[in-house]
């Protein structure tokens, strides 16, 4: 195979994304699939997709696409990307595609490529498809020697009976839980719902059309765009609140006072739960999760692996210590005893399951975790600029701890810190501040993102 320039990217930290018919259209959906196709060599392939208007499009290109390369393409229709990635497995698959751009906003689009265990394929392979792509060095077949689409079935049915095996349907059902869901017209409108309802709990929903204009919230579940569903929770009375991304891999929780909390503080409650019931796991986060998770781990006999951000490492590092237990700050939990990825309907699960086990509230489980106080913000920065403005925010600090698995990561303090990390999937740099009181947190927020704003500055 001819040699590329491998500074071309096409991949970012989680697959390829843009804006449709600008950086996306059809005709480079359809050379990036013939590059897939031809790199898993004519094998079998599942390919779902989300509920993005541009979606079936898309899907409808990658399929044509990996037909032409000699593959058995396996149409799961639309699903969550765990439903695809879980049943790569199930159905022994060689590789999956999936069609969506997650939290990003509507006029996005994007294709994660799922290897043959249910994980994004690592950085070695994503580079020889880059360089297939860029070269144009495609295996197309002959026209009788074509690959074939094959239609799927139940395969959400398989997926959600595989997150019921992990939880206590009977215990669950005797708490009558009332419990509201916003999937914010995601893939979570196509299983949390009806899991939570089959779990026995009295489930309300708003923002469960799947639509890809995405009319009730943007996808990206932060507090500020949860706000109605923290009103719905408190005028229903209801035990819970429940928040997924687009595509249906991440939640957010909302307690029974109407408080919508970060995902570090549900990962916190399942690590907490996990480490007495599995002294001595390790449990592997990235940089930008909490401090209160070292203390969890410190206090319950546990032990965390650091990675980089971005949920294709915190999976692969799992698969490679052989570890149970994953999470993000974001709202993703990866639980391996289901699959190790993040999986917001698990989640959802997993929460549920521990409040009727502990018998407590989710604020009461909230109270029993170390307190700090977490801000993220961030800041536009054109992609050209970001290694520079590293580069120099680096070498601008001066005796202050700093460490670099991942961007820069700043110790205020032995309980404070500020992460600076460019965005692997938009023209930003994110910017995520922890202290033990609020004040220093947003005080670390601000300052740094004014250091970042001069730094582009000077640059431009």
């Amino acid at each position: 195979m001819k040699k590329t320039n491998l500074q071309k990217r096409l991949f970012g930290t989680n697959g390829v994304r843009g804006v449709t018919n600008q950086e996306l259209s059809p005709e480079f959906i359809l050379k990036l699939s013939y590059s897939i196709g031809s790199f898993f060599n004519g094998g079998k392939i599942i390919i779902a997709y989300d509920g993005r208007l541009s979606s079936p499009m898309f899907f409808n290109a990658a399929t044509s696409g990996l037909i032409g390369t000699g593959c058995e393409v396996n149409d799961a229709g639309m699903m969550p990307t765990p439903a695809l990635q879980y049943l790569i497995r199930e159905w022994q698959m060689d590789a999956g595609l999936m069609i969506t751009a997650s939290h990003n906003p509507p006029e996005y689009n994007g294709v994660k490529v799922v290897d043959k265990d249910g994980i994004e394929i690592p950085r070695s392979k994503e580079e020889k498809i880059e360089e297939i792509f860029f070269e144009e060095d495609y295996c197309l077949f002959e026209w009788d020697k074509l690959g074939k689409k094959i239609a799927r079935f139940n395969g959400i049915e398989e997926y959600k009976e595989g997150i019921k095996s992990h939880v206590d349907y009977e215990r669950i059902k005797r708490a009558k839980l009332k419990v509201v869901v916003d999937p914010g017209n995601g893939m979570g409108s196509l299983i949390t719902p009806y899991l939570l309802r089959e779990l026995g709990c009295e489930v309300y929903t708003i923002n469960s059309d799947v639509d890809g204009n995405f009319p009730g919230r943007p996808p990206e579940p932060t507090l500020k765009n949860i706000e109605q569903l923290c009103k719905v929770v408190k005028a229903c009375n209801a035990s819970l609140g429940i928040a997924h991304d687009g595509d249906g891999d991440r939640t957010i929780f909302v307690d029974e006072g109407g408080i919508a909390h970060w995902g570090d503080k549900s990962f916190g409650i399942i690590e907490k739960d996990f480490l007495s019931n599995n002294p001595g796991e390790e449990i592997v986060t990235p940089v930008s999760s909490s401090k209160m998770i070292e203390e969890i781990a410190d206090e319950n006999d546990g032990k965390i692996v650091w990675t980089k951000v971005g949920s294709i490492n915190v999976s692969r590092k799992m698969q490679e210590i052989k570890a149970n237990l994953g999470g993000e700050e974001n709202g993703g939990i990866f639980y391996g005893p289901h699959q190790p990825v993040r999986d917001g309907a698990m989640a959802a699960a997993l929460i549920v399951n521990l409040m009727t086990y502990k018998k407590q509230k989710f604020s009461e489980l909230i109270k029993s975790l170390p307190c700090y106080y977490a801000i993220k913000d961030k800041i536009p920065c054109p992609e050209i600029l970001k290694e520079k403005v590293l580069e120099i925010l680096v070498s601008k600090i001066k005796g202050q701890r700093i460490e670099l698995i991942d961007g820069l990561k700043i110790w205020a303090s032995n309980k404070s810190w500020v992460l600076i990390r460019p965005s692997g999937t938009e023209p930003i740099f994110r910017i995520f501040a922890e202290a033990n009181n609020e004040k220093n947190a947003l005080g670390l927020a601000k300052k740094y993102k004014t250091i970042i704003n001069q730094t582009i500055k000077e640059i431009k």
